[in-house]
């Protein structure tokens, strides 16, 4: 595992997102209900939070809910959402101390109207926070986001707002719920599944993926910044060849 000393603070990825899985099994490993490990697991949203803002990233977007998840039993939603609001709530404090500024990306019309109203209130307490942003991805589907940008395109162009010509990689970008924010640099996913599973597909084109079998609630700061510094060590061509980027 790498220390957060041996991190090169002048190579550092702007944006990580993290697909945090692996809280069910690792309460199905212990023999405990599936809800143990997702309070487990934002216990490791905060010490990952912090680990971020201690070494400098500007951007950390966590896939906390997806909307396939609304699929699963009524029971664990409701224990889940409760989950989120609360630990948001109880960690709200500590973010504005860490000059933390909290934001949200996804398909808001399906959560709770309480949830939703709850989370808004911590962005707003956070909104003067200019160090890491923290950025929750909850009722979030990649295939929804850029169904949503292209909904929204098209009525541009049928309204004469914009022309078709103008459809540029940059234009669908800038109608994306992440418009605000750059590209994620490196794509860490636990669990130790090979998939993207739907999300920041646009995105994470060029991001570098590391992938750990640790599920999420043992997912350490030293394993975090073993995922930096392995980060640091990749050579990002863009499809370029190494000898353009050499002689750059």
């Amino acid at each position: 595992m790498t220390p957060i000393d041996n991190i090169d603070k002048t190579k550092l990825p702007k944006h990580v997102a993290v697909i945090m899985d692996g809280n069910g099994r690792w309460a199905k490993a212990r023999q405990l209900d599936r809800s143990a490990g997702h309070v487990e697991g934002v216990n490791t949203v905060r010490k990952i939070t912090e680990t971020a803002s201690e070494i400098g990233i500007k951007y950390l977007t966590l896939y906390t809910f997806s909307t396939e998840n609304w699929n699963r039993p009524q029971e664990e939603i409701d224990a889940l959402m409760h989950l989120i609001v609360i630990a948001i709530e109880r960690e709200t404090p500590d973010l504005i101390k860490n000059n933390v500024r909290l934001t949200m990306i996804g398909d808001f019309s399906r959560m709770p109207q309480e949830a939703y109203d709850r989370l808004c209130q911590c962005m707003s307490d956070t909104a003067h926070c200019n160090g890491l942003t923290l950025c929750l991805a909850l009722s979030y589907s990649a295939r929804w986001e850029i169904t949503e940008a292209c909904r929204i395109i098209a009525d541009k162009v049928a309204s004469g707002e914009i022309k078709s010509d103008e459809i540029t990689p940059d234009c669908i970008s800038a109608h994306l719920t992440t418009s605000t924010m750059p590209d994620p640099d490196l794509l860490i996913r636990t669990g130790g599944d090979m998939r993207i599973s739907n999300f920041l597909l646009w995105q994470i084109a060029y991001a570098e993926i590391f992938v750990t079998n640790t599920y999420w609630p043992d997912f350490s700061k030293e394993e975090f910044c073993q995922a930096i510094a392995e980060y640091q060590m990749r050579e990002r061509r863009f499809g370029k060849t190494s000898e353009q980027v050499n002689n750059e």
